[in-house]
């Protein structure tokens, strides 16, 4: 694991050199083929070296870490070529990537948390530096204090699972269960404003809609997903409290889920609605994890691996719009087709792939995280026919909006799609459409 922390670590000069924007992006698809070929245990944590490692559920988030930094660089040109601080947002990249390495890699609980905690900071500094309108400061802020808020119960929590168990190896935490219900709650609730979860979910819509397209990226491909994979972790050690108290979270999430999914159809801003429909997907999430069933974490899982795909290819898809109407309005957004007939296509894959239609991830996804609650209590069906229905819906609602209509005639230059934009939705659409021929691995972790 040490290998490909110097690796990253070395880009880092090459960030302030001269010409080097491209290279770096080249050197980080090279080090995902490199990680690809890793020997991987499925059954332990294999690959130790000085408290790192990597089990399935590490190696699938790394995977996407580094397919979802690199296709950053990609679709951030504007930044390259109008000399807006690339070499200190190309370090910015680089630092969070290594960032949520440590992250999905480190055994310590403790480590976990400082790594999980300082991947907000170049996202920060992101979202501040290179958002769009004033309100990014705003916008900033909620991101931290909701954050930090949640999770500094949840370093009290790591240091009292310390006092009790002399042990803060995630590996070891499977030989215990600790029946406590403040820790159960200071322990996940972190990770549920991370998700987020209804409730604690304002941060979110916000923090995309000034972000650049990368912070956007970043946070739908892999911020969400640091909390599914801290939920994955520690319910190990609070299992019985779980039994107990998860029904509550359960019924919030899908109630919440529904709730979302509406107010997506009341969205003016492209991507205002990218954003509602990830809370929308990842309370599901959070209800499958809840569930404490085999289908319920392996569709979670599943779930949040083809999440990232599909969501950040949508931002890339609204920020090609934006970069040529310098607008995200619905209202000017509109007849597509028009201009852009090939552009038609990929909002159409993945607008599809985001339904949740055959042949993508998120399908495989969703059918077990139905199954998992539906075999939890069949009155979930109910919630969860609404949100299926609905997540359709917002789909073919932003589909025909944005494509259809009469076109705005202040719209005097127009330039197509480029070769780059077109390779990089291919790059977030191709992975999601092919694991799921190789979904039987993902299903050998749990």
């Amino acid at each position: 694991m040490m290998k490909f922390l110097f690796m990253m670590s070395f880009l880092i000069p090459l960030c302030f050199m001269n010409n080097m924007f491209w290279l770096v992006q080249s050197m980080m698809f090279i080090l995902m083929f490199l990680f690809m070929n890793i020997s991987l245990n499925l059954n332990y944590f294999s690959n130790l070296s000085y408290l790192y490692s990597c089990d399935l559920m590490s190696y699938g988030l790394i995977l996407l870490s580094i397919w979802i930094c690199s296709l950053m660089l990609m679709a951030s040109e504007m930044l390259f070529k109008m000399k807006y601080y690339e070499y200190f947002f190309l370090f910015n990249v680089i630092f969070l990537l290594i960032m949520l390495y440590l992250t999905f890699s480190v055994m310590n609980l403790f480590m976990f948390y400082l790594f999980f905690e300082s991947s907000l900071i170049p996202t920060l500094l992101l979202i501040i530096g290179w958002g769009y309108q004033l309100e990014r400061i705003q916008a900033g802020m909620y991101l931290l204090f909701y954050t930090l808020f949640a999770s500094l119960p949840m370093l009290l929590g790591i240091f009292f699972i310390f006092d009790e168990l002399n042990s803060m190896m995630i590996y070891f935490l499977k030989f215990y269960d600790l029946n406590m219900f403040m820790l159960y709650f200071s322990m996940i609730m972190a990770f549920l404003v991370k998700m987020p979860m209804y409730f604690v979910h304002l941060w979110l819509p916000k923090a995309h809609v000034e972000a650049p397209v990368s912070g956007s990226m970043i946070l739908a491909g892999i911020m969400l997903k640091l909390g599914g994979y801290g939920l994955l972790r520690v319910f190990m050690l609070i299992q019985n409290m779980g039994m107990k108290f998860n029904y509550i979270l359960i019924v919030i999430s899908l109630l919440g889920g529904f709730y979302i999914s509406l107010k997506c159809f009341c969205q003016v801003d492209i991507k205002s609605l990218i954003a509602y429909s990830s809370v929308c997907h990842m309370s599901i999430v959070i209800s499958g994890i809840m569930t404490m069933s085999y289908f319920g974490f392996y569709g979670s899982y599943i779930l949040m691996i083809g999440h990232g795909l599909c969501s950040s290819g949508m931002f890339c898809l609204a920020n090609i719009n934006y970069e040529r109407f310098h607008s995200r309005s619905l209202m000017i957004n509109k007849g597509l087709m028009n201009f852009m007939p090939s552009m038609s296509m990929w909002w159409f894959l993945l607008l599809s792939s985001n339904m949740a239609a055959p042949p993508s991830l998120n399908l495989m996804g969703e059918i077990l995280l139905i199954n998992s609650l539906v075999s939890w209590s069949f009155y979930s069906m109910i919630c969860l026919v609404l949100i299926s229905f609905f997540s359709a819906g917002y789909s073919l609602y932003l589909y025909s909006f944005t494509q259809h209509g009469k076109y705005y005639m202040g719209i005097y230059s127009f330039y197509m799609g480029v070769s780059r934009e077109y390779l990089l939705l291919f790059l977030h659409w191709f992975p999601l459409n092919v694991l799921i021929l190789k979904v039987d691995y993902l299903m050998i972790w749990f």
